[in-house]
């Protein structure tokens, strides 16, 4: 019985994830590529991810750019909004470990400086096809029971 729950837990997850976007002042680059991969061109919603303005209906939280100390309290109020299970996915060179503004004394680093991080898409910026590639390896992976 336990597993046809888990069954219907996870197709219920992968089935429609909804998906906040965070930038946490980055050079506009990564935003530009997540925005167009919800464009008709690439059109990341026939995989049933909608992009979502409130944190409290999210399962996925995209991250671009470098944490900054002025920054911080904002990104873990909105992942602690956020009901479980939750994902992270970092966008970007910048939002995987600093980028070019690694070692700056206004900046922490990477995502995972701050919290756990399940996804990261590399680039700078990443392609939308990259994104829309991760998207769909995180939710095979939800859907596996990973």
């Amino acid at each position: 019985m336990k597993s046809i729950r888990k069954q219907v837990a996870a197709w219920a997850r992968t089935s429609s994830p909804w998906a906040i976007h965070f930038n946490s002042g980055s050079c506009n680059g990564c935003d530009i590529e997540t925005v167009a991969s919800l464009t008709p061109r690439f059109d990341v919603e026939r995989f049933g991810v909608m992009l979502h303005g409130t944190p409290r209906h999210a399962d996925i939280l995209i991250v671009t750019g470098a944490i900054s100390k002025q920054q911080q309290d904002r990104l873990l109020r909105i992942y602690n909004q956020m009901s479980n299970p939750k994902f992270v996915v970092a966008v970007g060179a910048c939002a995987a470990g600093g980028g070019v503004l690694q070692g700056c004394y206004g900046v922490l680093g990477g995502v995972d400086k701050l919290i756990p991080v399940d996804l990261y898409v590399p680039g700078c910026p990443p392609r939308p096809e990259a994104l829309i590639d991760g998207i769909v390896k995180l939710l095979g992976g939800i859907k596996g029971g990973k």
